[in-house]
């Protein structure tokens, strides 16, 4: 069966160009109202222009109906303004895609504060201000899909992105709070890592795998994460038509005896305690006390 977005209002956030103009374009042809958000920036985030406006005339001619606007994620007051005229137009807002963002690479040694501070308030704070903005509304109609954009920069880490994986992995951590927190009035929330050439990362890729790893082919997880029947706390890795999925996870560990809880008993234990042969996926971060808890109860760890 056809997953469908009819009646399904959804906000994009840098949906002027690349992974989000492609999100944007197809919510539009499954029936979604869909606001277009882009300030119309370089991938520095310097500069404007009404990109945004030319992806709702995109969504129009091809039987949509959208809207544009060029609020500044990093400002709270315009994202609430963005979510009431929203509301005042269609009702409600029931999707939010989190994929604004800009990049300002340098390695941590040359790397200026604020090119730090900028990265990590567009994405990150940017992605916490347009979901704070969306939140009563979705726990007021009882329903809410909330997408967050990581990277495997964020995940697993790449030379020179020191700012940007701060912030994707904070991003990462955003949802594994927010699933639990919108889980009773049915706001599900899930991590994207793309892997797309976009304007943002054209250099990354050599001409041949350009279009291989196009923003359409991404397109296709960003929509099941935010459609109906979407789950809730997944990381999701997508591109070139490949889907996979990231967990974080813990072993049980060691339990040191009292004589033991030393640098030199850590170090005797180290293999113990970073053997990954049983890890798990805990649900909150609660599960971390329950298992030193139990591993207490159970006495020291032998060897």
């Amino acid at each position: 069966m056809a997953i469908s977005f009819t009646n399904r209002v959804a906000i994009v956030t840098g949906a002027g160009g690349g992974l989000g103009r492609a999100y944007a374009l197809e919510l539009g042809r499954r029936g979604a109202r869909v606001v277009v958000n882009d300030l119309g920036a370089s991938r520095d985030g310097s500069g404007r222009s009404d990109v945004a406006g030319e992806v709702v005339e995109e969504i129009v001619a091809a039987g949509g109906e959208a809207m544009a606007n060029g609020a500044s994620v990093t400002e709270y007051d315009q994202m609430e303004e963005m979510v009431a005229r929203t509301r005042e137009a269609w009702g409600g807002v029931h999707i939010l895609i989190n994929n604004a963002g800009i990049l300002r690479d340098r390695s941590f040694a040359k790397m200026e504060p604020a090119d730090f501070e900028l990265v990590v308030k567009i994405h990150l704070i940017g992605s916490a201000f347009a979901t704070k903005a969306c939140w009563d509304t979705m726990r007021e109609q009882n329903y809410g899909r909330v997408l967050m954009t990581a990277s495997s920069t964020g995940l697993f880490g790449n030379f020179g992105q020191a700012n940007y994986g701060a912030a994707k992995l904070g991003l990462a951590g955003l949802t594994k709070t927010l699933y639990l927190e919108g889980a009773k009035n049915n706001i599900r929330v899930n991590t994207l890592a793309p892997v797309a050439a976009t304007r943002m990362t054209e250099e990354m890729f050599p001409e041949q795998a350009f279009k291989l790893f196009s923003p359409e082919s991404v397109t296709a997880a960003a929509l099941f994460l935010v459609s109906d029947d979407a789950p809730t706390n997944a990381i999701v890795g997508a591109g070139a038509g490949v889907y996979h999925s990231v967990w974080v996870t813990m072993n049980r560990g060691a339990c040191l005896a009292p004589e033991q809880r030393t640098v030199e008993g850590v170090a005797e234990h180290w293999a113990t305690i970073c053997d990954r042969s049983a890890d798990f996926v805990p649900q909150a971060g609660s599960e971390q006390s329950q298992v030193i808890l139990e591993l207490l109860q159970a006495g020291p760890t032998s060897g």
